[in-house]
Order: C-alpha cells, then sequence, then structure tokens
C-alpha cells in the first residue's frame, strides 16, 4: 500500500510537472509562429522608432529610413525577435506557474477573479528583468545617429558594457518594469472575461481568442504608449549628459510642446503592429492549450 501511494504521487508530481512546462512551451511556440510577420513590418516599426526619438510626421520618418537604404533598413531586427520568443515563453509559462502558488498562499485574502491579473504583475517584473538588456540594444541599433560610433552589434555590446549595469544594459529599468508589468496585468485579467463576452455571441473558440487578443492589446497599447516612448528616448542614446526618469519625461513632454497629440505620434502603427501580434499570439496559445488538455 506504501508503495503503491509513493508511486501514485511520483506520477503526480510528474504529471504536474508536465503541465507547467506545457504552458511555457506553448507561450514560446505561439509568441515565435506571431513572430513572423515581424520580418514583414520591422519597417513599420521602425518608422514609429524614428517618430517616436525624433518627433516628426510619417513622412519624413519614412524619407530618412529612405535616405540610409536597404541594407540598414533592418539593422536592429534580430533582438526584437529573439526578445518576442522568449518573452512568450516566460511571460506566459510564469504567469501560469504564480497562477498556481497563488490560491496557496494568498489564503483567500484575494478574490479569485483577481489572481489571473496579480499572477500576470508578477510575470511582468521578471519579465522587465530578463529582458530590458534586449531592449537596450535593439534601441540603440535602431537610432540611426549611433550607426557610426557603433557600426555593429559587437560595439554596442561593447560600449554598454563599458557604461556599467544601471547606465549601459539597464538604462531605464523603472519604466519597463512599470509597463510590463502593468501591461501584463491587464492582459491576463482581462483575457478571460473578454473571451468568454465574445464567446458568448456565437463565435468560434479561436476566433474569440483572436478578438479577446487584439481588444485587450488596444487598451493596453493606448494606456501605456507614452512609457514607451519615454523608454525609446531614454534608451536610444549612449553616453553623453545622463539624466533620471523624472528629468527625462519632463524633457519628453517638453519636446513634444506638452501635447498629447504629439506625445502619441506613431502611435496608431504600434496599436495596428499589437493587434495583430496579440491577436496571434492569444488566439495559438489558447488552442495549443485546450488540445493539450
Amino acid at each position: 500500500m506504501a508503495g503503491g501511494s509513493e508511486s501514485k504521487q511520483e506520477e503526480e508530481a510528474l504529471g504536474n510537472l508536465i503541465v507547467h512546462f506545457q504552458s511555457y512551451l506553448h507561450g514560446g511556440t505561439s509568441s515565435l509562429l506571431s513572430t513572423l510577420p515581424t520580418l514583414i513590418v520591422f519597417p513599420v516599426y521602425k518608422t514609429v522608432f524614428r517618430q517616436q526619438i525624433h518627433n516628426t510626421s510619417v513622412h519624413k520618418a519614412v524619407a530618412q529610413l529612405y535616405r540610409e537604404g536597404p541594407v540598414k533598413l533592418y539593422r536592429g531586427v534580430a533582438p526584437p525577435l529573439v526578445m518576442r520568443t522568449l518573452n512568450g515563453t516566460l511571460l506566459f509559462g510564469l504567469q501560469d506557474t504564480l497562477l498556481r502558488q497563488l490560491p496557496l498562499s494568498s489564503q483567500n485574502v484575494i478574490s479569485a477573479k483577481a489572481l489571473p491579473a496579480l499572477a500576470g504583475f508578477g510575470a511582468g517584473v521578471v519579465e522587465a528583468v530578463v529582458f530590458t538588456p534586449f531592449e537596450r540594444v535593439q534601441n540603440v541599433l535602431q537610432n540611426s545617429q549611433n550607426d557610426s560610433r557603433l557600426p555593429s552589434f559587437k560595439s554596442v555590446l561593447l560600449r554598454l558594457k563599458a557604461e556599467g549595469i544601471a547606465l549601459g544594459y539597464y538604462r531605464a529599468f523603472l519604466p519597463i518594469a512599470a509597463r510590463n508589468a502593468f501591461g501584463s496585468s491587464l492582459y491576463f485579467g482581462l483575457k478571460g472575461p473578454v473571451c468568454v463576452a465574445v464567446a458568448e455571441q456565437g463565435v468560434s473558440p479561436m476566433a474569440s481568442s483572436f478578438i479577446s487578443g487584439t481588444v485587450i492589446s488596444v487598451a493596453v497599447s493606448l494606456t501605456l504608449y507614452p512609457l514607451s516612448v519615454l523608454v525609446a528616448n531614454m534608451q536610444s542614446q549612449v553616453g553623453g549628459d545622463v539624466k533620471g526618469v523624472i528629468a527625462c519625461w519632463a524633457l519628453l513632454w517638453k519636446s513634444r510642446n506638452r501635447s498629447l497629440a504629439l506625445l502619441y505620434r506613431g502611435g496608431s502603427m504600434v496599436i495596428l503592429r499589437s493587434c495583430i501580434t496579440w491577436g496571434l499570439t492569444t488566439a495559438i496559445y489558447d488552442r495549443q492549450e485546450k488540445q493539450s488538455g
């Protein structure tokens, strides 16, 4: 009897481990598949980035990229491709892990409906710790003003290493942590209820997942876009006069003539890209989860 009990416990432990692993695997797979369009729309992403740091119109940003030529058009594409795939693996897997652990530690103090959002918040903080260096390298590479001083990927890595952790790889960590934590919290907190509401309208499960991911990405992108602009401006420069978050925000707000319209310049294309990416990611992830049982 004792041997049978131990064997049963071992089987349950193995089953739980497989379930935990599947959430990481499904997150990575769904993110990888939804990231493939990034290769196609990367020029759009780069156009938005130029608008964010130079406060220019779409026409001027496109003209700038055209003058630089096709060789430099895809400079900086590697970090977001790698980051996006690893990001999905960590975000979905860690959120699922935290979600399974929270009921054991909260002891009914926290409402069950709030647990997905709370787990998403924690996953977002860890995500920021892991991926801030990737975003830093990406933003330095995409800034054309760095092309002559930092012509290669290796030169960027060496320069950031020389700057030290805080000013090098982890520049703008606080706004990134705030953006990722609140963004993940909103996504996972709204994902279930929105998906159920859409499914009740007679929409197929995969379509309802896609629509819910799209709707939530619009809400998250609109809310947190100013933080993304702040991060891009803080991280695109290397060296020079280094300022803190509050000082950088004040300079950014002043450079946009204290106008929300100018602050949100390029936001429409970011929202469009996020809708496609997160719609696909949500649909593929949910489908994999249902197939695995």
